[in-house]
């Protein structure tokens, strides 16, 4: 199947014009008239996934986060990025990222975390625009499914999503009731003005600095800092089974393993 084919069907889900007027979705590298056989998904287009990918017979890399986010003077083996570019050339990998646009597109990012914690009676947390006929836009504002206290609903993000952890900007021992939830995976310090607009009780998000986080406490807001990969990886999985539904036995589909970037020693 012709890579231009599969790049159409992404755009159907989310189509590029979603994406914020800062971000670089699309294909970054390649051809779009590569025959492929196979597909590999990972967050990030780091070395060892790109060279896993290559190991996999891959003739596409799909990514949510683009490795390249501003104009490129040079393209060559001096920094991180280049090499990178070089390699995926070399093999013939075609690469293609949907960052913002997956973020904001309805049935992807936001409502895939929002139906792993269980929320209800869910709306844009910051509306972007509409696209022929639908709204979309950055996270998720909605109600827990039950009134939980802060220690139990950060177990309950630890669960769902598998984490090793999670950063909580709040009293955990606290016996006060949660049911007002935003949610935004990903880096979510700039949604906290929208959060607490929206009068939610506590953010679920990523990437959470620590004067944002005591200021959004001082403020009446909690805050749940479950990683940017945390909340995120929950992509992989998605597309998988997105593509082998839309595509069917036309191309092998293969996810990089769920590996945290961080951890608590």
């Amino acid at each position: 199947m012709r890579c231009d084919a599969i790049l159409a069907v992404l755009k159907e889900l989310a189509p590029e014009e979603m994406a914020c007027s800062w971000d670089n979705p699309g294909l970054l590298a390649g051809r779009s008239d590569k025959e492929v056989r196979t597909i590999y998904l990972a967050l990030d287009a780091e070395d060892q996934v790109i060279e896993d990918a290559i190991s996999a017979g891959a003739d596409l890399l799909i990514t949510h986060h683009p490795l390249i986010f501003k104009p490129l003077k040079k393209i060559n083996d001096q920094d991180f990025i280049g090499r990178r570019v070089l390699r995926m050339i070399q093999a013939d990998l075609s690469y293609y990222a949907m960052h913002t646009n997956f973020d904001s597109a309805p049935g992807c990012m936001a409502d895939l975390a929002a139906a792993r914690l269980g929320l209800k009676d869910c709306r844009i947390l910051e509306p972007e625009g509409e696209l022929q006929g639908q709204m979309y836009g950055i996270g998720k504002a909605g109600k827990l499914s039950a009134p939980l206290t802060l220690g139990q609903l950060a177990k309950l993000v630890k669960e769902r999503f598998g984490l090793p952890f999670v950063t909580v900007y709040g009293d955990l021992e606290a016996e006060a009731l949660l049911t007002d939830c935003a949610l935004s995976p990903g880096s979510g310090g700039s949604m906290i003005e929208a959060a607490l607009g929206q009068k939610t009780q506590v953010l679920i998000t990523g990437d959470i600095g620590h004067h944002q986080g005591i200021d959004s406490l001082a403020r009446g807001m909690a805050v749940i800092d479950a990683g940017h990969y945390g909340l995120e990886h929950i992509f992989m999985e998605f597309m998988e089974s997105y593509l082998k539904e839309k595509l069917g036995d036309a191309v092998a589909v293969r996810k990089a393993p769920v590996i945290f970037p961080a951890a608590v020693v």
